[in-house]
């Protein structure tokens, strides 16, 4: 199995993060965004996109990192990392929709804004950054992980850009209940950390 990523790619991290939980046994391939390694013919006939993460796993291959969660949890994992039942498959699939919406135009944008020097004006993105992490604070009032009484890939597909949010000049300080589930995440067995880049708050 393999999965090429790029070690400072959020998308990436979550699908390297839940291998790692899984313990699987699979090879890291870097693909060098910086040179456009992601837009080589050799790339685009895994992921079309040219984006990273991709995964192969034998003849398979997928592409997208919420898919890849998907993909891991159903071949792999069991009913607690992607329950099977009507109502809490949806409550992940609400969490995997933020992930690629809210948290990938707020903290994640944000971020790469200041990792890349980008002539971009941060403040839309820094305000939809809080806006979406009082959402998710609140949804944490009273429980311990976000979409059930468990650890599910809703759990992992926000985990890498909130906690890199600070990268982006977006303060975590208000949000208690996000701060102690980042704990919770990183204290799970097997977990992978997520590279920290000095930038931001966290310069």
């Amino acid at each position: 199995m393999k999965l090429y990523y790029h070690p400072i790619s959020g998308h990436a991290h979550r699908a390297h993060l839940f291998l790692s939980l899984l313990g699987l046994d699979f090879e890291l391939v870097e693909v060098d965004l910086m040179k456009a390694e992601q837009k080589t013919e050799a790339f685009l006939k895994l992921n079309p996109f040219g984006q990273v993460p991709v995964l192969e796993d034998g003849g398979v291959v997928i592409a997208d990192s919420n898919a890849i969660l998907v993909y891991l949890a159903t071949r792999y994992g069991n009913a607690d990392w992607l329950p099977q039942d009507p109502v809490g498959a949806a409550a992940v699939q609400r969490w995997l929709s933020v992930a690629a919406g809210e948290i990938a135009s707020g903290p994640a944008f944000a971020r790469v804004i200041n990792l890349f020097k980008k002539p971009v004006d941060p403040a839309d993105a820094i305000a939809r950054a809080h806006r979406i992490l009082g959402l998710v604070d609140g949804s944490l009032a009273g429980r311990e992980w976000i979409a059930a009484s468990r650890p599910t890939i809703a759990d992992v597909a926000l985990y890498s850009y909130i906690a890199r949010a600070p990268e982006g000049n977006v303060d975590l300080s208000d949000y208690a209940n996000v701060k102690s589930w980042l704990a919770r995440v990183e204290s799970l067995p097997r977990f992978q950390p997520f590279i920290k880049s000095p930038v931001g708050l966290a310069a």
